[in-house]
């Protein structure tokens, strides 16, 4: 019994002092900050009667015709 309490303390004490799993959650949280700011501007676009439908047709017009108003 005294050899697991000491083998889990040391797995426990070398996970404390592990960094590698940081970098992973930085990008998490990173990529977490972004989707809540995409979705934030998508539902503020839709939510002007429509206005984000309109300025994906305006982009796709500029992109296929030589007409880009």
């Amino acid at each position: 019994m005294n050899q697991f309490i000491a083998r889990t303390r040391n797995f426990l004490s070398s996970f404390a002092r592990d960094e590698e799993g940081a970098q992973v959650i930085e990008y998490a949280l990173i990529i977490a900050v972004v989707s809540i700011a995409l979705v934030i501007a998508l539902n503020a676009l839709t939510s002007n009667g429509g206005g984000f439908g309109t300025f994906i047709t305006r982009v796709t017009t500029c992109l296929t015709t030589a007409n880009c108003t």
